[in-house]
This record gives structure tokens, sequence and C-alpha cells, in this order.
């Protein structure tokens, strides 16, 4: 690797003069900086940033870390997040927990050790314990698609109990009184937040929460939502419609009952959620919940940002943002169309 004190040799002048010319180039005659930048660009010297960010105590690295990348809701949130951050000058990060509360610390541990500027977090550990453990390296972070509990970081979510009513109510006005909700793992909030607003949106129409029958999976992907929909074809007494935690498991069960010839939506009426683009473009297109990701990763980047950039960050006041849903209806919960 070519080093600054090969560049100072090769322009005949001294290490300070060509840290001037990278740094502070209005401070260098016109003449030794062409002279210098023309021996950078012949040997091709590029600067340590990682040295730089050490002398400076502060690194232009954001990390983000998410449940699934496999899941295109995270890709659509990396990107917002990355916009903003390259317009700020920063690069972010992207690292996948794989719902793995033990990953996701080592993936904590691990900013921790690089002194990360940042962290947008999705939490995978139900119980809090990964995020006590960093807090205490005092590296701020941003809770993403999750509610913050306390006043001691910020977040940026959606109102997953409005978007549970949302799906349930359409399902209830279209004439469903047999729904299954395939939920994925109980232990994440998002899924019990969107059964208390399918609940909900039952209580309000005046019926009884017993004819949403939950189905939870371990993971939030397409196969566990093809295990799902083999276990609804296995029931005795079939559900008429099927409300799914997000757009992958409804995709699985949408491919499970294409491969049992069960149609769609006449036969059941499939809703997901998330609105990922797969959705639209599935054989069948499918009724989601629409989350702004993109915009969710771009706000939760700029409140990491507003974070870092405070003089006193003990005084930074921390803010909980709840973003709003949206229902687009779709092929597979419209029967007759």
């Amino acid at each position: 690797m070519v080093g600054i004190k090969d560049v100072a040799k090769h322009a005949g002048v001294s290490v300070g003069t060509v840290s001037n010319v990278i740094n502070r180039p209005d401070t260098v005659s016109e003449g030794t900086r062409h002279k210098v930048q023309a021996v950078i660009d012949r040997l091709g010297y590029v600067r340590s940033e990682s040295a730089r960010q050490l002398r400076a105590g502060r690194s232009r690295i954001m990390a983000l870390l998410v449940l699934d990348m496999g899941n295109p809701f995270f890709v659509d949130v990396a990107r917002g997040a990355e916009r903003a951050a390259r317009e700020a000058g920063l690069c972010v990060t992207v690292c996948n927990s794989g719902q793995s509360p033990a990953e996701e610390a080592e993936y904590l541990a691990l900013f921790a050790e690089q002194r990360v500027r940042g962290v947008l977090l999705t939490p995978a550990d139900a119980t809090g314990r990964n995020i006590a453990a960093f807090r205490r390296h005092g590296i701020p972070f941003v809770l993403v698609d999750r509610v913050a509990d306390g006043a001691t970081e910020c977040s940026v979510s959606v109102d997953d109990v409005l978007g549970g009513g949302l799906a349930v109510r359409h399902l209830v006005d279209t004439g469903h009184r047999s729904i299954a909700y395939v939920s994925g793992p109980p232990s994440l909030k998002q899924v019990r937040d969107r059964r208390v607003g399918a609940l909900r949106a039952l209580a309000e129409a005046g019926l009884d929460a017993s004819l949403l029958r939950e189905l939870p999976t371990e993971r939030l992907d397409v196969a566990a939502g093809r295990d799902a929909g083999a276990r609804i074809l296995g029931l005795a007494v079939r559900p008429t419609a099927v409300f799914c935690a997000n757009d992958l498991l409804a995709l699985g069960v949408l491919q499970a009952m294409y491969a049992a010839e069960v149609s769609v939506p006449e036969d059941i009426a499939i809703v997901g959620y998330d609105d990922i683009e797969f959705a639209a473009a599935a054989v069948v297109p499918l009724t989601s919940v629409r989350q702004p990701a993109v915009t969710m990763g771009a706000m939760a980047a700029e409140l990491l940002m507003e974070e870092t950039e405070s003089g006193d960050p003990a005084a930074h006041e921390h803010r909980r943002v709840v973003l709003m849903p949206e229902l687009v209806v779709r092929r597979s919960s419209l029967p007759g169309r």
C-alpha cells in the first residue's frame, strides 16, 4: 500500500504538506497542490479512512442490523437508510441477525469493537438483554420497526395494531367469519400487535374472538408459509380467509393452495402484510397492508444522525415516530373479480 510518506518523498515535500493538500487544500499554494496531486494520481494513493477516524474519534459508518435480509421489506428499509446516510457523507453497513438473538448479540459486540457511529436495530431478542448490554458502550442506536419502551432511545415504527385491524376488517367486510392468522414467532412484538388489531376489528364488528384461529410459525419466510398452508389444508373445518403477519408467509400459503388446486380467492382469501414488490407480481396479486419501509429507514437514519451530531448526547430528546399503514386491496381477497 502506498502511504502518505511515499507521496511526500516523490513530491519532494513534507508529510504535513501532503496532509494539507488532502484535507485543507486552500492552505497550500496552487503550484504545490498540483504537484502533490499529480504524485497522488500517479502512485494511486488512497488515504486511510480508518486511521483518520481513529484520530478524529468519529466513525463515518452507520450499522443496520435487521431480522432477515431475505425479506424485501428490510431491503427497502436499508435503501431508505442508505439514501439518507449517503446525503450526509456517511455509509451504512447492513447485517442480518437471521431472527437469532445469539447472532444479534455477536453483531452488537462487533459494532462496539469497531466503534461505529451508531446502530439502526430491529431487535431479535425479545428479552431486551442484548440492547441492555449494548447500551453500556455509549453508542447511539435507533430501533427500527419497533416502538421504544422508554425514553432512552429513538424509534421508528408502524402502527401494527392499526395494520392488523385493517386486514381483518377488510376480510369481515367481504363476508368472512372464519379467519386464520398465520402469525410467525409470537415472541416478536409486531406479530403480537397485529393479532391485537385483528381481534379488535372482530370486536368492533360485534364478532367473537374465537372466529380468529392463530397458527404460529417459527420463522417469517415463504417456507414457513407453505408449512402453515399445509396445516390449513389439513384442518377438518377449513377457514375461508387467511391473514398473514407478512407477505413472505402469505406467498407461502398461496403456493400451498395453488399446489393443492384450492382456488384463491374463491375458496380461500389471503391477506399479507408489508406490501413488498412481489405481492403485486404474485400469480394471484396479493392484498397486503403496506408499510412505508423506505421512509422508515430514512427517518431512522436521520434520527440517528441528529443524535450523533448533537453537542450533548445526554441532552438529546429521544423521539418515537409511528407511521401509518395502508391497506392495498388486490385479487387475493376479492371473490368474483
